[in-house]
């Protein structure tokens, strides 16, 4: 199956709609994850590298001690497809998740009021 590439305004609409905090440039769709520090990098890198497994397409990533960059762009169709768009829909959903913003949720999520816990800085 051939991978379709999308247009600029095709990607332009989804970043608009579902991919608020990604860009496009140069080719890429590209997000910046900040976070709190070293352990909080490890574990945005780990997710993503996890996903990425899973989803059998791999993103380059830039690491430095308080931020994580994603880019996708599938290689061998030289432009972003729909899988980039799905799977940085995936490392958003799971890398932004704050399971107590959830109606119902059980789960309380990691407290932000204290900077030894905390371990990402959500948008």
């Amino acid at each position: 199956m051939t991978d379709l590439v999308l247009d600029d305004a095709e990607i332009a609409a989804v970043i608009a709609t579902d991919l608020p905090h990604w860009v496009y440039e140069r080719g890429w769709i590209r997000r910046q994850y900040k976070t709190s520090g070293w352990k909080g990098t490890l574990m945005v890198v780990n997710t993503v590298g996890h996903l990425a497994e899973a989803a059998w397409h791999h993103p380059d990533l830039a690491v430095s001690y308080a931020f994580v960059i994603v880019k996708l762009q599938t290689h061998s169709a030289g432009g972003i497809t729909q899988k980039d768009i799905e799977l940085a829909k995936h490392i958003e959903a799971v890398v932004m998740w704050q399971p107590h913003k959830q109606a119902g949720s059980a789960l309380e999520g990691t407290p932000q009021d204290d900077p030894r816990l905390k371990y990402i800085k959500y948008d």
